[in-house]
This record gives structure tokens, sequence and C-alpha cells, in this order.
């Protein structure tokens, strides 16, 4: 790859205003289905509730074992199993059929269900063995449960983001060494690495193209497990000092410790949540006739009370996230110095991923954890002019 070849690089360095009505129109849609998704949540979790479907389902369980590990066990999966295939159709229109109709999606109905079967294996391993310790915890401490379980989330997070890279990405996606035909992007990125002091462990290809003309770049992993990650899709449409960029935005978070502060700040978040969702439990083992706060049948509950306080959290998490990304930008136009290559870089992305550039204000107040593209592509126009 030379510095700024332009061949293989089909994407456009300016923004298509076709693909801005796309894209708004393609943002629209998704906030529409995932209200819909919201509201269909609800009304099922209150029918578990006032239709005394949990009640029964914890007698029937209760009827053939009494073992906690195995009670709680049976009812998350009936009662997982009953979300997701509800969901089925939902997460079928959003998942494969929209990307389809808006031409971003490269995969197959096959892989799309395949990648459906691992999501939903994952999610019964990790969810089933995390639903386990929040029970023993509100068995074993019923009055600080909520405090223990907020410990153990960041533990768990810890973990995860550490694993993740090793254990779960490569469950979806082959990662391989970057090729010697990049042998100068990679000794790039390395120095860039180096000079913002993060250690890596190298640099890595993986094919998402095999899902989606999307492209993407990051940092995976903590400690010695953190290595840089591009897309095909990136490194076949993109320029060299573009994907340097990139990357320097993703070292900014690690420069600026956002990953822990990021854990920190959510732990928080999630500490009140869970403070609140316990006082919930107390009020409904009066309202729906519950045995105890770790009664199985209140599981509904628990989720509905965390999902309300994630709902009217979502602005204050999202505006954290936003300040973050701001200063992860500067760091990248700071190191780099290689402002016209960033902006490029964000407007290929637009481009690309099909991005709505300039949302309105309430989209981004509520929904958007990164700042509009439109204001990123102004601050590397507004670092040329300091600059020059």
């Amino acid at each position: 790859m030379t510095e700024n070849s332009p061949e293989g690089k089909n994407v456009l360095s300016t923004l298509d205003p076709e693909r801005q009505k796309l894209a708004k129109e393609y943002a629209r849609i998704r906030r529409r289905y995932m209200l819909l998704d919201l509201l269909l949540g609800a009304i099922l979790l209150l029918a578990w509730l006032l239709l005394d479907w949990s009640s029964l389902l914890r007698g029937w369980i209760f009827s053939w074992t009494r073992n906690p590990w195995i009670a709680v066990l049976a009812y998350g999966g009936i009662f997982g199993a009953a979300f997701s295939i509800l969901d089925l159709p939902l997460s079928y229109y959003t998942g494969y059929v929209l990307p389809h109709r808006f031409q971003q999606s490269n995969q197959d109905l096959k892989g799309w269900i395949v990648d459906l079967i691992k999501n939903l294996g994952i999610s019964a391993v990790l969810g089933g063995g995390f639903l386990e310790i929040i029970y023993l915890v509100l068995r074993t401490a019923p009055e600080s449960w909520w405090l223990w379980t907020a410990g153990i989330l960041l533990i768990f997070n810890v973990l995860l983001a550490n694993l993740a890279p090793v254990l779960l990405f490569p469950i979806f996606y082959k990662f391989t060494p970057l090729e010697d035909e990049y042998q100068d992007l990679t000794e790039r990125l390395l120095a860039l690495a180096a000079k913002s002091g993060t250690d890596v462990n190298g640099v890595y290809r993986f094919d998402m193209s095999k899902r989606t003309k999307a492209a993407n770049a990051g940092l995976t992993g903590l400690g010695n497990t953190r290595r840089i990650i591009l897309s095909d899709t990136l490194l076949d449409d993109f320029q060299t000092n573009e994907i340097e960029t990139v990357l320097a935005h993703e070292l900014g978070h690690q420069r600026n410790h956002d990953i822990p502060l990021g854990m920190g700040f959510q732990t928080i978040l999630t500490l009140g949540g869970l403070y609140l969702t316990s006082l919930g439990l107390i009020w409904g083992v009066s309202c729906f006739g519950f045995g105890s706060v770790s009664d199985i049948a209140a599981l509904p509950l628990f989720v509905l009370l965390l999902g309300l306080y994630g709902l009217f959290t979502m602005p204050v998490s999202n505006a954290f996230s936003r300040w973050r990304e701001n200063l992860a930008d500067e760091f990248a136009l700071q190191i780099t110095g290689k402002s016209e290559a960033y902006k490029s870089a964000l407007t290929r992305l637009s481009n690309q991923n099909l991005a709505e550039v300039d949302p309105e204000p309430w989209v981004e107040f509520l929904l958007r954890s990164h700042p509009a593209l439109s204001k990123r592509i102004r601050r590397a126009e507004n670092f040329s002019e300091e600059v020059s």
C-alpha cells in the first residue's frame, strides 16, 4: 500500500449526498424498531408479572426440584428462551432484512442463522453463569446483595475485556497477522502505539467483509492480550494515512485511560441501578407475593427495573462517552498532525458505514455514544486551520 495511492480506494473521500439520504432513512427506521423492541419487551415483562406466569413457572419447577441452583438455571433458561423466540421476527428484520435492503450486508441467511445460534449460546453460558451468581448473593446477603453484585460485575467486565479477544472474537471472525504487503502500515502503527505509550502484541486483520460492507478498527484486550485489529474492508478501501489516524483515535482512549474510567463510571451507574432495584424487589415481595427478594419468580421485575433505570440513565452514559470520544479525537489530531487524513477517514467511514453525519440534536443527546460525525469533521478542519 502506497502512501496516498487511490488504487483500490473505491469509497468517496467527500460526503455523498445520496448516501446521506439513505443513512438518515436507515437511522430513522432502526430507531423506530428499537422503540418497538423496548415496548414489546416491557409488555412481555409486565405480562409475566401481572398474568402470574412467573409464579406458575416457579411452581412447576419446584414440583420436581428444590435445588436452588437447578431452579435458577431452569427458570432462566425458559424465561430467556421465551424472550428469544418472541423477539426472533424483529431480530430477523432488523439484523438481516434491513441491512440487505440498504445494501450494507454481505451475509447470506445461513450465515446469519449461524451467528444467531452462536450469540444465543454465548448469552446462555455467560448469562446463566452470572444469573446463578446473582441469586447466590441474593440468598446469602439479601440486604446488601446490590453492593456485592456491583463489585462482581466490575471483576467480570475486567476479565471479559481481557479474554474476549482470544476466546470470544475468534468465534465470529478469523484474525491473522497483517501480511508482508502491509509491512509499512504495520511498522507505522506499531511506532504510533509506542509513541502513545501503549504496548500491543501485534497488528491483525479480521474478515469483517464476510458479514458487512462497513469498516472498523480498534484496540482489543487488556495487558498481554491487547492487539491492534483492522477490518479487511478498512484495509481495502482506506489510505495509509487515514488508517493511521483512525488507529490514533483508538490509542487516544488508551492514553486517556478511558477503559478503566469507563468501567468505573459504569460501575457507579450500575451501583445506583442495583440499589434502586433492591428497593423495588422489597416492594415486589408485598405487591406480587414473592417469598423473598431471592425468589426466582421475581426475575421479570428485576429485569424490568434495571431496564427502566438503564433507559433513564442512557443520556448520562452517552454524554460521558461523547466526552471521552472528543478527547480521543483531539489526541489523534495532536499525535499525528494529519487533520486532512482524519477528516477524509471520517468522511469515508460515513459513506461506507451508511452513518448519519448530522443527526437531530435530540437523537445525539439521547442515543449517540459518539459525537455527530459532522462535529468531528469540523474539529479536524478547525485543527488544520489552527496549525496553518
